[in-house]
């Protein structure tokens, strides 16, 4: 594995946690991708059968908060998933990717610090290990969650802004669209997305299939 990401010794080829360079790589997230997007690229999402999405069914979702102003994320709880994790910055490694937490970090959670801040119009990206080569890590359970549910992100400003998932994805790494995917649907709208690697771990490439990627928007601030 590469991509910037510390690796447990010992762990070789094994399922040693979210997958990066696999993960970015398939994405087609790395650098000049990234700085489109902090642009401001808006791609509505649609119906690509390489996504496999959570239907809304009857819920009936919030309107959208008015944008807040920019603040750094320093906690995030997703009371549904029973996850409480504290956030840190990352940048990109030296091939351009984001640099994740390390692996002795796996239950806290990276926000990519030279894009959007949540709460903020655009879409803020979140990225978490799915497991370790021991055990689950902070975003185990991400697929799990459904369209309706509550992310809270407290931010250095003392507010807490309050997203509402709208939209939850498997999306096979072979047909990635990194702008559908991390490009705000609706222009202007502060929009969240939590990622972590999802379908099968590929033991032969050390990969996983697909990449899990939950999105937000602001529904409400707090403090």
């Amino acid at each position: 594995m590469s991509g910037g990401a510390e690796r447990p010794p010992g762990t070789g080829r094994l399922r040693t946690g979210l997958a990066w360079a696999a993960l970015l790589a398939g994405l087609g997230l790395w650098g000049a991708q990234i700085a489109d997007l902090r642009a401001g690229l808006s791609a509505p999402a649609n119906g690509d059968a390489a996504a496999v999405g959570r239907p809304l069914g009857n819920v009936e979702l919030p309107p959208a908060h008015e944008p807040l102003a920019p603040a750094r994320p320093r906690h995030v709880e997703v009371q549904s998933l029973e996850v409480a994790a504290p956030v840190t910055a990352r940048g990109l490694d030296p091939e351009g990717a984001i640099d994740p937490p390390p692996y002795t970090q796996a239950d806290t959670v990276g926000w990519y610090g030279g894009g959007t801040r949540p709460g903020a119009p655009g879409a803020a990206l979140f990225v978490g290990h799915v497991d370790t080569r021991t055990e689950p890590a902070v975003f185990y359970d991400l697929s799990a969650m459904r369209p309706g549910e509550k992310i809270d992100v407290s931010r250095d400003d003392g507010t807490v802004a309050e997203f509402t998932v709208d939209d939850v994805q498997v999306v096979t790494r072979d047909r990635f669209d990194a702008r559908k995917a991390y490009g705000p649907h609706e222009g202007g709208r502060a929009e969240l997305r939590l990622i972590t690697c999802g379908g099968v771990f590929d033991r032969a490439t050390g990969t996983y299939t697909a990449n899990v990627i939950v999105s937000a928007y602001l529904t409400g601030v707090r403090g």
